[in-house]
């Protein structure tokens, strides 16, 4: 499986967003790559005023991005956007998923919301605007078991193991919006701990860069094989990096360091 994450730097503009992330779907498509990851809130990272109106998996953006798959030939995982939920004050921070047809496959409603209160530097509470998912999800992608996840979901170490053990996940995806002052310390440690724990290739695709109003992501978008090496790393700009994943390497660790089998507990 040829892999791509696609780092993004959203702004305030939706269409422009929504036009960088197809260039980059575009140039993952011509280098080969059967499935491409956007980051989280692809459609847009600015002041709350401007949030786009919460909307239906099959709404503009869903079929923006099941059009894109469908014209590329490409599976995508389309970043994440506001999904309508019951709660008219709040929306969901969900990510689809599209096959080659452009079919919503799965979608995965963010479990863990960032909620961070530090007297005289971070204040942001995401439960306030934003309604937690339930469900863990898992896919099929042409065989192979993709588990799905969001940003501070990778703070969790049980949602992994239970993609890895109850989903059967083998790789397992990551769109974020990874805070620079937390990132530049936890983004790679946590996305390979995910990785070694439960012997996963991980394709984190983030965000980069200066959002409004005054928040900066920490991009170094990457893939980790199930032996915690990062075989893939973003340099920090906007972009494509790909690469493909050995899922008989994944097959070899798992059988020479049998962890998930010699769980206990």
């Amino acid at each position: 499986m040829r892999v791509a994450v696609c780092q993004l730097n959203a702004r305030s503009d939706r269409a422009a967003n929504l036009a960088s992330a197809r260039d980059l779907l575009e140039r993952a498509a011509q280098a080969g790559a059967d499935l491409a990851v956007l980051p989280e809130f692809t459609d847009y990272l600015g002041p709350a005023d401007g949030t786009p109106k919460a909307e239906p998996l099959d709404g503009e953006y869903a079929s923006f991005f099941a059009q894109a798959a469908r014209q590329l030939g490409m599976w995508v995982l389309a970043g994440s956007f506001h999904e309508a939920s019951s709660d008219p004050q709040r929306s969901h921070n969900t990510a689809p998923l599209f096959n080659r047809a452009g079919t919503l496959v799965a979608a995965y409603r963010k479990i863990h919301l960032y909620d961070v209160e530090i007297p005289g530097r971070v204040s942001y509470l995401e439960s306030s605007v934003i309604a937690p998912g339930a469900e863990t999800v898992v896919a099929d992608v042409e065989g192979v078991r993709v588990g799905l996840s969001i940003c501070y979901d990778l703070r969790f170490p049980e949602l992994y193991r239970r993609l890895a053990v109850e989903g059967g996940a083998q790789v397992i995806l990551v769109p974020a919006a990874f805070m620079l002052h937390t990132g530049k310390d936890h983004w790679e440690v946590l996305l390979r701990a995910r990785a070694i724990e439960n012997q996963c290739y991980v394709v984190a695709a983030g965000q980069i860069g200066d959002h409004d109003p005054g928040r900066t992501c920490y991009g170094r978008s990457m893939v980790i094989d199930p032996w915690g090496t990062v075989i893939a790393q973003a340099p920090d700009t906007i972009g494509v990096t790909v690469i493909d994943l050995d899922l008989e390497r994944l097959t070899k660790i798992r059988a020479e360091l049998p962890s998930l089998a010699n769980r206990r507990l």
